[in-house]
């Protein structure tokens, strides 16, 4: 063994014998390079290169080995200062303590990142879960009650002027078409029309029966994304829903157009209307908010009431 590499043998076990943890690689770099003479020394320890000195000239690297298992490499500039075997078997042990350290603090930060993706996992699905049940609830308010209103204001017809058998035919269809839009919203399904036909050909059908609803889509000429459609079809409902409860007899006007802003839409009645410096409709306004549109609230005592919307292009 060369007079060097034995003084940092020795250099090596002093540096472990004051230590009562996993040695720094850094420093232990340090102990070898200057004991041996080297302008560098450096460790590779599980895919890391832990290097002191500058070494600046071609370095000689060696594998470590302990139990037979390649624990590192040991690298030194310059190239003349290896080989140095002894010095390489006397680093196994705190070597091999220095890879597992290694390793064990790698699959800890992977631990503790997985974790944090799970956690984001969850409150993902979680958000995603709320999405869809306030989706549903949307849907089941904006669609179905659509439906549920013409029957109750055809079961009112029906006490008032008697159980013909057309009035009760016309109750039953009725409630078939309230039972399956209470279906398909559960279901996920959108209303055959507005898939079919687009927007304009889904409010024609859903409104037809209201005698006191007028529909105009004359200004409306393109189709837009099936989400931008869905949205203003249930607006649109939901309005004259709201129309229905509110100025019972009354007119209702259904207005929907393209305009340089976007796909826009109007639903007006000439009923009682109110003072609306605070109106508010929270569950449209929170539908019309995914696809980023906006309504508005016009109204008045005696002046009816506009609600109108906006999804821009």
């Amino acid at each position: 063994m060369r007079a060097q590499e034995k003084r940092a043998v020795e250099a090596v076990t002093d540096h472990l014998a004051g230590l009562d943890r996993v040695p720094d690689a850094l420093s232990l770099a340090q102990v070898v390079g200057t004991a041996l003479g080297a302008t560098g020394c450096a460790f590779t320890i599980a895919g890391r290169r832990h290097q002191w000195g500058n070494g600046a000239e071609r370095w000689h690297t060696q594998p470590v080995a302990c139990d037979g298992e390649e624990q590192a490499l040991l690298s030194v500039a310059p190239e003349t200062a290896g080989p140095v075997d002894a010095l390489a078997a006397a680093l196994g042990p705190p070597l091999l303590a220095m890879r597992l350290a290694a390793e064990t603090d790698r699959l800890r930060r992977d631990g503790d990142a997985a974790a944090r993706e799970l956690v984001d996992d969850r409150w993902r699905t979680t958000v995603e879960m709320e999405q869809e049940r306030r989706s549903l609830e949307r849907d089941l308010h904006d669609g179905a009650q659509h439906h549920l209103v013409a029957l109750k204001m055809s079961m009112a017809l029906v006490e008032h002027t008697g159980a013909t058998e057309e009035r009760l035919a016309q109750l039953e269809s009725k409630l078939d078409a309230a039972e399956k839009a209470l279906t398909d919203t559960a279901a996920g399904i959108l209303p055959i029309p507005l898939s079919t036909e687009g927007l304009a050909g889904a409010l024609a059908a859903e409104l037809a029966a209201h005698s006191d609803v007028t529909l105009d889509t004359t200004g409306f000429r393109r189709r837009y994304p099936p989400l931008v459609e869905s949205t203003v079809y249930f607006a649109c409902l939901e309005a004259v829903n709201n129309a229905h409860k509110h100025a019972p007899g009354a007119a209702i006007a259904v207005v929907v157009r393209d305009t340089t802003r976007g796909l826009e839409f109007g639903v007006s009645d000439d009923g009682p209307g109110f003072a609306a410096t605070h109106a508010r409709l929270p569950n449209l306004s929170a539908r019309m908010a995914t696809v980023g549109g906006t309504i508005d609230i016009r109204s008045s005592p005696g002046q009816g009431t506009t609600i109108t919307g906006c999804v821009p292009r």
